[in-house]
């Protein structure tokens, strides 16, 4: 039994994944046919699903986020987000997620009419219908652009749907220039009201972007959070890195980081898996998870970002329970919840997997 074998089959827990950077590259050629979409460039499979990889690989942010505009272009009617969504929950399933908290922007699948509460109902009942087919718990986070002005609305219509399927809210897209304080208004109002916030923040800026998300907006976890190693001076080697005031807080207060390692790859924050923070982060016991952003243009999956992880890093089934764990520990759901899956789920089947590897071994 191969660690890519025994990785496949271990049960996952994922915080960050973005619903429109998810899509089946056959979903986006077919939506595009069935509701006139026609911006696509290129209607051969194969050739999309490259195009959206390659558009990716731009070591710029704002470069990897053009290549929303075709998937968010065919998330317009009713049926072609509930069906996204749906597809969503199937793919995760097979690659033996348990838990997702996935995200999406209502605001900017309204150009043809729809309202802001369609697009979310669309969505959730594509979850619904997708958990009710497998045995993923499937939830949702609204995200409100921080580069538009929706983020009060968007906040409003997650509390509102907080028993319908939705545990946060988040604000995500370009990240330099426009700081988290800029939707103060929308996280006093979350926080007001007892709900969940997550905020992308420490991905494409660094430190004020995490403390103000942090001190201003009360997140609960950080979005990337990668860039909180701007705040470690690594000293000579093993052992001797020095903490700033921030990361010192951060691991702490056990502030989740939702790192997603090859998205940072792809958007310059890292050079190589290899030489992601991730490794130094897990050695030094921050709350970290591991993710995988937008799985249609980084072209990767759970296994494939644990499997690259194992290599990178030498990390074996003890290293992914502790990730899968602290997963849970962070996740939105009801505390109930997360114990259910971390005590009958997870621990269980890392118990199966740990057993045939030593008799594979023996």
């Amino acid at each position: 039994m191969t660690m890519a074998d025994l990785l496949q089959r271990a049960p996952k827990a994922l915080l960050h994944d973005h619903l429109d950077g998810g899509l089946r590259p056959a979903t986006v050629i077919e939506l595009a046919n069935e509701y006139g979409y026609a911006g696509l460039p290129t209607k051969d499979v194969d050739d999309l699903a490259t195009w959206f990889n390659r558009g990716a690989k731009r070591n710029d942010l704002v470069l990897y986020l053009e290549t929303f505009a075709h998937t968010v272009g065919v998330m317009q009617d009713r049926d072609a987000i509930e069906r996204v969504a749906y597809e969503c929950a199937l793919d995760l399933a097979a690659d033996n997620v348990v838990y997702a908290e996935v995200r999406f922007a209502p605001e900017l699948s309204i150009e043809k009419g729809l309202t802001l509460d369609e697009v979310m109902e669309a969505a959730l009942e594509g979850f619904r219908r997708g958990s009710a087919e497998t045995d993923i718990t499937i939830y949702a986070i609204a995200s409100a652009m921080r580069t538009a002005r929706h983020s009060f609305e968007i906040a409003e219509l997650a509390v509102r749907y907080r028993d319908e399927g939705v545990v946060g809210f988040d604000i995500a897209g370009a990240e330099d220039g426009y700081p988290p304080s800029r939707h103060l208004e929308a996280f006093q109002y979350v926080n007001r009201e007892n709900f969940h916030a997550t905020v992308h923040a420490g991905e494409a800026f660094g430190l004020p972007s995490i403390w103000e998300a942090l001190q201003f907006c009360g997140a609960e976890r950080l979005g990337h959070g990668v860039r909180i190693v701007d705040d470690i001076d690594p000293g000579t080697g093993l052992g001797t890195e020095k903490l700033g005031r921030l990361a010192t807080y951060v691991r702490d207060r056990r502030i989740p980081l939702e790192l997603c390692p090859t998205s940072n790859v792809n958007t310059g924050v890292a050079g190589s898996i290899a030489e992601h923070p991730i490794g130094m982060l897990r050695r030094l016991r921050f709350r970290v998870t591991v993710n995988t952003d937008n799985r249609l243009m980084s072209n990767t999956s759970m296994t494939l970002e644990m499997q690259q992880l194992a290599e990178a890093f030498e990390w074996g089934l003890d290293d992914f329970e502790w990730l899968t764990v602290n997963a849970m520990k962070s996740a939105f759901a009801p505390f109930p919840e997360r114990l259910k899956l971390i005590n009958g789920v997870i621990k269980p089947m890392y118990s199966i997997l740990k057993s045939e590897q030593s008799l594979g071994e023996a």
